[in-house]
């Protein structure tokens, strides 16, 4: 229910595609920012606990949307589960680095930075930006700049992925895709009609809620 209410008190039912555009070209900027080969974007699927290339800008960026890697391998686990961020001028000397999950993807750099994609408690994703076009390494000044393209891309991913739950119960049966279809004419309505819903949908969730 809460879902629910989350989508339609942000728009996003049926926004998933611009969702993923904003991904995408903040993917694209970060790269063109850092004159870097490649800069990609991963979300965490916690149903499978994978990590998915969600954008990818230069390197990588017609073949690798949509593959996914134990959400534990390479820099991009790394950051994902310490929530760190990590600068690695030198990949070949480091442990965390997956040379096989490298390969896989058709493209092994050499240097890279990885940010975990964070909103309030929740690790969502991980961006990356790898090997500049220049010998510059980079710097602490460059991960906090690219700490600014994380923040935008989490908010992003988070909204795709509000965005993708409320599609799965618009889609489903039963009483749960009911409410989700309620959810989806209520985002068409009137501000007015919108919030008289809303609070219509926290009721319910009031009253379904197991007794303490």
């Amino acid at each position: 229910m809460s879902d629910l209410q989350a989508a339609v008190a942000a728009g996003v039912l049926g926004a998933e595609e611009g969702h993923r555009a904003l991904l995408q070209s903040t993917a694209e900027v970060a790269r063109a920012i850092f004159k870097a080969r490649a800069s990609s974007i991963f979300l965490l699927d916690t149903e499978t606990d994978e990590l998915v290339f969600e954008a990818v800008a230069g390197e990588g960026a017609q073949t690798l949307i949509g593959q996914r890697f134990p959400s534990s391998t390479g820099v991009a686990g790394w950051a994902l589960v310490t929530r760190q961020p990590l600068v690695v001028d030198d990949l070949t000397a480091d442990t965390r680095f997956s040379q096989e999950a490298a390969e896989s993807t058709g493209y092994v750099p050499k240097a890279l930075m990885a940010v975990p994609l964070l909103v309030e408690d929740r690790a969502l994703g991980v961006l990356e930006v790898l090997d500049r076009s220049s010998e510059q390494p980079f710097s602490l000044a460059d991960m906090n700049l690219l700490g600014l393209f994380a923040s935008q891309a989490a908010v992003a991913l988070d909204l795709l992925q509000r965005a993708r739950r409320a599609r799965a119960a618009l889609a489903g049966e039963g009483e749960l895709g009911a409410l989700a279809r309620v959810a989806a004419q209520l985002e068409a309505a009137g501000e007015e009609a919108r919030l008289s819903g809303l609070e219509l949908l926290r009721a319910l969730e009031r009253l379904l809620a197991p007794e303490s």
